[in-house]
């Protein structure tokens, strides 16, 4: 899922504290955001943007593209069948914690009605000068830059790391996806690299996971069929089997989901995999990937 300056946005949850803060740091980074949910607050106004009581009640005044969660994990699913109901065709869950079977239900809902959702427990996506949906620093020129290389990651800290080593690299983003770190998302590594590789001016990807769950394996199958660059980085290479590190999917139960099955998987389909987020880089230089911008450090 990608989501541009050409989507208009919403924002549940807009006038809390977080809703406010990152709907400003969204606008300033192109995204368009036309409106903001939130029970009991309908008739307000946030930045110059005016808050309804319902998605139904937005949606019969604006066009509804996408829209982004700031709401407790409590009432995510009730949040995200309420705007998919509403004809809301993209959805950025940013909650942890929701319980499975809500998580299930709101995935269930969303086919339903063929809507994405990216998350729950996503730290959102960014297209670097057009728009930011989430909790990513998509304002920040010396993580996030205008370029060819299409990011995909679990973490959002991990993806920011390797975001900013890519910049400092000379290289800038087509698109960065953050799927969440969660065992149940709506958006699987598979479907995150579908997107970048599918969108403009994307010339090579790369892949932040890390151990626990097959979605990298699964992911790897695609990747044996692109036609573009693939760099991987997998975190948690050293975890013991069994422990979870990090996220809630972050833990190994079988040979399936180690480290080590991963890097196979991914370098069996032809994807080059480095030891740690620096190398990312030169990994692509050595590729043959173009920088597209000024290189202000060494890779």
């Amino acid at each position: 899922m990608i989501i541009t300056s050409q989507d208009h946005v919403l924002v549940q949850g807009i006038t809390g504290r977080q809703g406010r803060y990152w709907t400003e740091r969204m606008m300033e980074s192109g995204t368009t955001v036309v409106a903001g949910v939130s029970p009991g607050r309908g008739g307000q106004g946030v930045h110059d943007r005016p808050v309804y009581d319902t998605v139904a009640e937005a949606a019969e005044d604006h066009r509804l593209d996408a829209t982004v969660l700031f709401v407790p994990p409590a009432g995510a699913r009730a949040a995200v069948v309420e705007a998919v109901e509403a004809g809301v065709g993209k959805v950025v869950c940013l909650a942890e914690h929701i319980p499975s079977h809500d998580v299930m239900e709101m995935l269930a809902v969303a086919r339903d009605h063929k809507a994405q959702v990216l998350g729950p427990n996503t730290a959102g996506l960014v297209v670097p000068g057009e728009a930011s949906v989430g909790i990513m620093p998509g304002f920040a020129a010396n993580i996030f830059q205008p370029g060819n290389v299409g990011v995909i990651s679990r973490s959002g800290s991990l993806g920011t790391l390797v975001s900013m080593n890519l910049v400092t690299a000379g290289f800038g983003q087509s698109a960065f996806i953050g799927i969440g770190g969660d065992p149940i998302l709506g958006t699987t590594t598979a479907d995150a690299v579908r997107s970048a590789h599918e969108h403009p001016g994307t010339d090579a990807v790369v892949l932040v996971g890390e151990i626990g769950g097959a979605m990298e394996e699964e992911a790897a199958e695609l990747i044996a069929d692109l036609d573009i660059p693939v760099v991987a980085f997998i975190a948690g290479r050293s975890a013991p089997p069994g422990r979870r590190m990090g996220h809630a999917g972050a833990i190994v139960t079988g040979n399936r989901g180690s480290g080590e099955s991963k890097v196979a998987a991914l370098t069996e389909a032809g994807a080059v995999v480095v030891d740690i987020p620096s190398q990312v880089g030169s990994a692509l230089r050595e590729l043959g990937v173009e920088p597209t911008v000024a290189r202000v450090g060494v890779a």
